[in-house]
């Protein structure tokens, strides 16, 4: 285990995107895919790749990471399970890391933006979006929340992004942000290990177990279906080891 920098295995899969990214000292290696049918058929085998290319083993890595949300609820439990599974097998720590937070840091590295409103497409109408602030790190100015995209109300100027102003770019066009927004911005495992790697060092992580996805729609209690999907990813990530 490194000494300095953490090594960190990521993962994300909230969105129609699936990547994993390896940290490991200054080198970044990443895998992502999309147009398949589910993304635990596409995640594993990446991170086989990425392990394998690197040279190391789970032993090798210090925690693993994971976009916990918002996003697709399946996505969302696609990336918790396979967390938990690899995190089990390995007795790592797990750091779960907003989507929407990475978005803001790609935003931030592409754009050099400082004031950062991530808007990300939720379905049915809504969105998910937050706003935030660079300044020697990220800072959430307004937290996380669903609406409807006349609901995103952004403080002062900011740099937007998210694919939610390429679905919604009649209803965001209000905004003085739209026109120049980057909506190929989404969440990427790259920038939720950079995330992690700051979470980890400060103490901030949970026990396999204890790992959650991020919902913000309400949710009372996991469906049979959606405890399946992520006992079936968990199940997956563990056989694979």
């Amino acid at each position: 285990m490194s000494t300095l920098l953490p090594t960190l295995l990521a993962i994300e899969t909230s969105s129609e995107l699936a990547s994993c990214a390896l940290l490991r000292g200054d080198v970044v290696l990443s895998r992502a895919s999309s147009g398949v049918r589910t993304h635990s058929q596409s995640i594993l085998p990446m991170v086989q790749e990425l392990l394998a290319e690197a040279g190391v083993t789970l032993a090798d890595v210090d925690a693993i990471a994971y976009g916990s949300g918002p996003g697709s609820f399946t996505g969302v439990r696609t990336a918790c399970g396979i967390a938990q599974g690899l995190a089990y097998g390995a007795s790592l720590p797990v750091v779960p890391v907003v989507t929407l937070d990475a978005m803001a840091l790609a935003c931030h590295q592409q754009h050099g933006a400082q004031r950062i409103v991530t808007v990300l497409d939720a379905r049915m109408g809504e969105v998910y979006w937050a706003q935030y602030d660079y300044q020697d790190g990220l800072q959430a100015i307004v937290p996380p929340a669903l609406s409807a995209p006349a609901g995103v109300l952004p403080q002062g100027d900011v740099v937007g992004c998210g694919n939610g102003f390429g679905t919604y770019a009649d209803a965001l066009a209000p905004l003085p942000c739209a026109a120049t927004a980057d909506a190929a911005i989404m969440p990427h495992a790259v920038q939720v290990g950079q995330l992690a790697r700051i979470a980890f060092a400060a103490g901030h992580f949970v026990k396999a177990a204890d790992a959650q996805p991020l919902y913000l729609r309400n949710k009372i209690a996991y469906t049979s279906a959606e405890r399946l999907d992520m006992q079936q990813a968990k199940a997956a990530a563990e056989s694979a080891q």
